[in-house]
Formats: structure tokens, C-alpha cells, sequence
């Protein structure tokens, strides 16, 4: 197997998010979990109390020879609408923020760059709210939650 990567976004809810990586080219693997905040293995409760900080997130693994991190990034901000703060559709909360956890200064400024980008280009109505965080400790979710649309069959409208 091809040496892969790994990255950690945060768009909302992960179930759909999950989803929507795993049908991305060049993706081997995802993990749903928690990102960004400062409760050791939290709890899917205490993420959603948004006492502990954490947001939603989903790990890709990856193949850099099959897609770039700058493509996963523009994946990732096709799922959601990176305009919004600290919510995604119905969901309201810190927890539903939009962020990309990077992993190396390199990462920080090629995800910088991209918003930048993005931003100039006039996509997006407003300006961009996706913040940039150091990837802290990536918890994994509860069982229940990992691959939420294929265990529930339920069809991801991402």
C-alpha cells in the first residue's frame, strides 16, 4: 500500500461529512471524532454541552499520489458553507464550526493561502469563517457514530 496522510476537518456535522470523504478518490480510510478542545476523551455529551470546546471532525487518510491536501480542501469546503460561524444548517454550537486542524506549518499556510484564495475569487457571498488550529489530540467518536449513513442506510445529500 501506497504511503498515505492523514488530515482533520471540522464541518458541521460528521456524519455527512464522513460520507461524503469516504466516496473521495484517493481516500482510504476516515475516522469520526473530536478536535480542538481541552477535554481529555471526551464524550459525544460533553462535546454537545460545548463545555469542553471540541468540534466534530472527521481524520481522512489518504494517498498524496491520488489527491493533494489542497484538493482535500477543496472537497472539504464543498460539504458546508465555510461562511458560517459556529453552525451548519440546524446545527448551532462551537461544536459545528468550521475548522481545518492542521498538522505542519506547511499545512497552516497552504489551508491560509487557499481561504485567501477562495476569498478573491468571490465565491462565497461573505468572507470565509473556517478557522486554522493546530491539530490537538484527535479523540475517536463512540462506535455509533463512526459510518452513521452506511450503518443507518441512510443516502448523504453532501
Amino acid at each position: 500500500m501506497a504511503k498515505t496522510q492523514k488530515a482533520v476537518f471540522a464541518a458541521g456535522c460528521f456524519w455527512g461529512v464522513q460520507a461524503a470523504f469516504d466516496e473521495t478518490p484517493g481516500v482510504v480510510k476516515t475516522t469520526v471524532g473530536y478536535c480542538g478542545g481541552k477535554t481529555a476523551n471526551p464524550s459525544y455529551e460533553q462535546v454537545c454541552s460545548h463545555a469542553s470546546g471540541h468540534a466534530e471532525a472527521v481524520e481522512v487518510e489518504y494517498e498524496p499520489q491520488k489527491i493533494s491536501y489542497e484538493k482535500l480542501m477543496l472537497r472539504f469546503f464543498e460539504l458546508h458553507d465555510p461562511t458560517q460561524v459556529n453552525r451548519q444548517g440546524p446545527d448551532v454550537g462551537s461544536n459545528y464550526r468550521s475548522a481545518i486542524f492542521y498538522s505542519s506549518e506547511k499545512e497552516k499556510k497552504e489551508a491560509a493561502a487557499l481561504i485567501s484564495k477562495l476569498n478573491a475569487s468571490k465565491k462565497y457571498s461573505k468572507p470565509i469563517a473556517t478557522s486554522l488550529e493546530p491539530a490537538s489530540t484527535f479523540w475517536v467518536a463512540e462506535d455509533y457514530h463512526q459510518k452513521y449513513y452506511k450503518t443507518h442506510d441512510i443516502a448523504c445529500h453532501i
